[in-house]
Protein backbone atom coordinates (compact mmCIF):
# COMPACT_ATOMS: atom_id res chain seq x y z
CA UNK A 1 0.00 0.00 0.00
CA UNK A 2 1.38 3.37 -1.03
CA UNK A 3 0.90 6.71 0.72
CA UNK A 4 2.12 9.76 -1.21
CA UNK A 5 1.67 13.31 0.09
CA UNK A 6 3.03 15.43 -2.77
CA UNK A 7 1.70 15.35 -6.37
CA UNK A 8 0.65 17.77 -9.10
CA UNK A 9 -2.12 17.91 -11.69
CA UNK A 10 -2.81 20.04 -14.75
CA UNK A 11 -4.25 22.66 -12.42
CA UNK A 12 -0.62 23.77 -12.05
CA UNK A 13 2.26 22.17 -13.99
CA UNK A 14 1.24 18.51 -14.02
CA UNK A 15 -0.01 16.51 -17.00
CA UNK A 16 -3.13 14.78 -15.68
CA UNK A 17 -6.45 15.99 -14.37
CA UNK A 18 -6.92 15.45 -10.63
CA UNK A 19 -9.34 12.54 -11.05
CA UNK A 20 -7.15 10.96 -13.73
CA UNK A 21 -4.07 11.07 -11.50
CA UNK A 22 -6.05 9.53 -8.65
CA UNK A 23 -7.30 6.78 -10.95
CA UNK A 24 -3.76 5.81 -11.94
CA UNK A 25 -2.64 5.95 -8.31
CA UNK A 26 -5.47 3.68 -7.24
CA UNK A 27 -4.58 1.21 -9.99
CA UNK A 28 -0.94 1.24 -8.84
CA UNK A 29 -1.87 0.27 -5.29
CA UNK A 30 -2.07 3.66 -3.61
CA UNK A 31 -4.06 3.79 -0.40
CA UNK A 32 -3.78 7.57 -0.08
CA UNK A 33 -2.68 10.42 -2.35
CA UNK A 34 -2.41 14.13 -1.69
CA UNK A 35 -3.00 16.50 -4.59
CA UNK A 36 -0.79 19.50 -3.87
CA UNK A 37 -0.69 21.82 -6.85
CA UNK A 38 1.59 24.87 -6.90
CA UNK A 39 -0.12 27.96 -5.54
CA UNK A 40 0.27 31.58 -4.59
CA UNK A 41 -2.43 34.18 -4.03
CA UNK A 42 -3.17 34.30 -7.77
CA UNK A 43 -4.68 30.81 -7.94
CA UNK A 44 -4.99 29.37 -4.45
CA UNK A 45 -8.72 29.64 -3.90
CA UNK A 46 -9.64 28.21 -7.30
CA UNK A 47 -7.22 25.28 -7.04
CA UNK A 48 -8.34 24.28 -3.56
CA UNK A 49 -11.97 24.34 -4.65
CA UNK A 50 -11.30 22.28 -7.78
CA UNK A 51 -9.17 19.68 -5.99
CA UNK A 52 -11.78 19.20 -3.28
CA UNK A 53 -14.39 18.40 -5.94
CA UNK A 54 -12.36 15.59 -7.50
CA UNK A 55 -11.22 14.36 -4.10
CA UNK A 56 -14.86 13.97 -3.14
CA UNK A 57 -15.65 12.22 -6.41
CA UNK A 58 -12.84 9.71 -6.01
CA UNK A 59 -13.70 9.01 -2.39
CA UNK A 60 -17.29 8.28 -3.30
CA UNK A 61 -16.46 5.52 -5.79
CA UNK A 62 -12.95 4.20 -5.01
CA UNK A 63 -11.27 2.88 -1.89
CA UNK A 64 -8.57 5.56 -1.75
CA UNK A 65 -8.16 8.57 0.48
CA UNK A 66 -7.60 11.74 -1.53
CA UNK A 67 -6.30 14.81 0.27
CA UNK A 68 -6.82 18.24 -1.29
CA UNK A 69 -3.73 20.25 -0.44
CA UNK A 70 -1.42 22.89 -1.86
CA UNK A 71 2.27 23.48 -2.39
CA UNK A 72 3.27 27.10 -1.79
CA UNK A 73 5.94 27.62 -4.43
CA UNK A 74 8.51 30.31 -5.23
CA UNK A 75 6.78 33.10 -3.34
CA UNK A 76 8.50 35.75 -1.20
CA UNK A 77 9.71 34.00 1.94
CA UNK A 78 8.10 36.63 4.12
CA UNK A 79 4.66 35.82 2.70
CA UNK A 80 4.70 32.10 3.50
CA UNK A 81 3.28 32.24 7.01
CA UNK A 82 0.26 34.30 6.02
CA UNK A 83 -0.27 32.41 2.79
CA UNK A 84 -0.23 29.04 4.55
CA UNK A 85 -2.80 30.31 7.06
CA UNK A 86 -5.01 31.58 4.26
CA UNK A 87 -4.74 28.28 2.37
CA UNK A 88 -5.97 26.37 5.38
CA UNK A 89 -8.82 28.82 5.90
CA UNK A 90 -9.79 28.35 2.25
CA UNK A 91 -10.14 24.61 2.85
CA UNK A 92 -6.75 23.10 2.07
CA UNK A 93 -6.41 19.92 4.10
CA UNK A 94 -2.63 20.20 4.19
CA UNK A 95 0.07 22.66 3.18
CA UNK A 96 3.43 21.85 1.62
CA UNK A 97 6.15 24.46 1.18
CA UNK A 98 8.46 24.17 -1.82
CA UNK A 99 11.84 24.13 -0.10
CA UNK A 100 15.19 25.50 -1.20
CA UNK A 101 16.12 22.75 -3.67
CA UNK A 102 19.47 23.33 -5.37
CA UNK A 103 18.06 23.13 -8.90
CA UNK A 104 15.82 26.21 -8.67
CA UNK A 105 16.28 29.83 -7.62
CA UNK A 106 14.10 29.55 -4.54
CA UNK A 107 14.41 32.61 -2.31
CA UNK A 108 16.81 32.17 0.58
CA UNK A 109 14.87 32.04 3.82
CA UNK A 110 12.06 29.93 2.38
CA UNK A 111 12.99 26.86 4.45
CA UNK A 112 13.04 28.86 7.67
CA UNK A 113 9.75 30.62 6.87
CA UNK A 114 8.02 27.32 6.22
CA UNK A 115 9.43 25.73 9.35
CA UNK A 116 8.38 28.66 11.52
CA UNK A 117 4.77 28.65 10.31
CA UNK A 118 2.11 27.04 12.41
CA UNK A 119 0.16 26.20 9.25
CA UNK A 120 2.71 24.20 7.24
CA UNK A 121 2.73 20.40 7.33
CA UNK A 122 5.61 19.37 5.03
CA UNK A 123 8.80 21.05 3.91
CA UNK A 124 9.48 19.52 0.51
CA UNK A 125 12.96 18.92 -0.94
CA UNK A 126 14.72 21.37 1.41
CA UNK A 127 18.05 21.26 -0.41
CA UNK A 128 21.06 22.11 1.76
CA UNK A 129 19.16 21.32 4.93
CA UNK A 130 20.85 22.54 8.11
CA UNK A 131 20.96 21.21 11.66
CA UNK A 132 19.16 24.33 12.88
CA UNK A 133 16.38 23.78 10.36
CA UNK A 134 16.10 20.15 11.39
CA UNK A 135 15.67 21.19 15.02
CA UNK A 136 12.95 23.67 13.99
CA UNK A 137 11.14 20.92 12.11
CA UNK A 138 11.13 18.72 15.22
CA UNK A 139 10.03 21.56 17.49
CA UNK A 140 7.14 22.60 15.22
CA UNK A 141 6.08 19.07 14.15
CA UNK A 142 6.77 19.64 10.46
CA UNK A 143 7.56 16.62 8.32
CA UNK A 144 10.58 16.61 6.00
CA UNK A 145 10.42 15.11 2.54
CA UNK A 146 12.66 12.53 0.94
CA UNK A 147 11.78 12.82 -2.74
CA UNK A 148 12.03 10.79 -5.92
CA UNK A 149 11.69 13.92 -8.07
CA UNK A 150 14.50 14.33 -10.61
CA UNK A 151 16.88 17.10 -9.54
CA UNK A 152 15.17 17.67 -6.21
CA UNK A 153 16.44 14.27 -5.04
CA UNK A 154 20.10 15.31 -5.34
CA UNK A 155 20.29 16.30 -1.69
CA UNK A 156 18.31 13.38 -0.24
CA UNK A 157 21.43 11.98 1.38
CA UNK A 158 22.22 15.24 3.17
CA UNK A 159 18.61 15.72 4.22
CA UNK A 160 18.48 12.19 5.66
CA UNK A 161 21.78 12.53 7.51
CA UNK A 162 21.05 15.94 9.03
CA UNK A 163 17.44 15.08 9.83
CA UNK A 164 18.43 11.81 11.50
CA UNK A 165 20.61 13.60 14.03
CA UNK A 166 17.76 15.87 15.09
CA UNK A 167 15.08 13.18 15.03
CA UNK A 168 12.92 14.67 12.29
CA UNK A 169 9.92 12.82 10.92
CA UNK A 170 10.48 11.87 7.27
CA UNK A 171 7.95 11.11 4.53
CA UNK A 172 8.85 9.69 1.12
CA UNK A 173 6.97 11.48 -1.66
CA UNK A 174 7.00 11.33 -5.45
CA UNK A 175 6.38 15.01 -6.28
CA UNK A 176 4.71 13.47 -9.33
CA UNK A 177 3.91 15.74 -12.26
CA UNK A 178 2.55 12.86 -14.33
CA UNK A 179 1.03 9.46 -13.71
CA UNK A 180 4.31 8.01 -14.95
CA UNK A 181 6.05 9.59 -11.91
CA UNK A 182 3.90 7.77 -9.38
CA UNK A 183 5.39 5.06 -7.19
CA UNK A 184 4.95 1.44 -8.18
CA UNK A 185 5.87 -1.75 -6.38
CA UNK A 186 8.68 -1.27 -3.87
CA UNK A 187 10.20 1.82 -5.50
CA UNK A 188 9.16 4.13 -2.66
CA UNK A 189 11.17 2.04 -0.19
CA UNK A 190 14.14 2.01 -2.57
CA UNK A 191 14.11 5.82 -2.68
CA UNK A 192 14.37 5.86 1.12
CA UNK A 193 17.16 3.30 1.06
CA UNK A 194 19.00 5.27 -1.60
CA UNK A 195 18.87 8.32 0.66
CA UNK A 196 20.89 6.36 3.20
CA UNK A 197 18.11 5.53 5.64
CA UNK A 198 18.42 2.28 7.53
CA UNK A 199 15.88 -0.52 7.51
CA UNK A 200 14.69 0.55 10.95
CA UNK A 201 14.28 4.15 9.82
CA UNK A 202 12.41 3.11 6.69
CA UNK A 203 10.11 0.91 8.73
CA UNK A 204 9.38 3.86 11.02
CA UNK A 205 8.35 6.01 8.05
CA UNK A 206 5.82 3.50 6.79
CA UNK A 207 4.60 2.12 10.10
CA UNK A 208 4.59 5.24 12.28
CA UNK A 209 5.18 8.53 10.47
CA UNK A 210 2.44 8.02 7.89
CA UNK A 211 -0.12 7.17 10.58
CA UNK A 212 0.96 10.12 12.71
CA UNK A 213 0.77 12.48 9.74
CA UNK A 214 -2.72 11.33 8.77
CA UNK A 215 -3.86 11.74 12.35
CA UNK A 216 -2.34 15.22 12.50
CA UNK A 217 -4.18 16.51 9.46
CA UNK A 218 -7.33 14.56 10.23
CA UNK A 219 -7.72 15.90 13.75
CA UNK A 220 -8.13 19.52 12.66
Amino acid sequence: MIYDFHTHTFLSDGENSPIELVRFAYAYGYRCIALTDHVSYSNMEEIISALKKDAGLAGKYWDIRVIAGVEITNVPAGSIGGMAKDAREMGAEMVVVHGECITEEVEQGTNNAGLQSGYVDILAHPGLFTAEQARMAVKNDIYIEITSRKGHCLTNGLVAAVGREAGVKFLVNSDAHSASDLFRGEFQEKVAEGAGLSGTEISKIFNENIKDFLKKIGDR
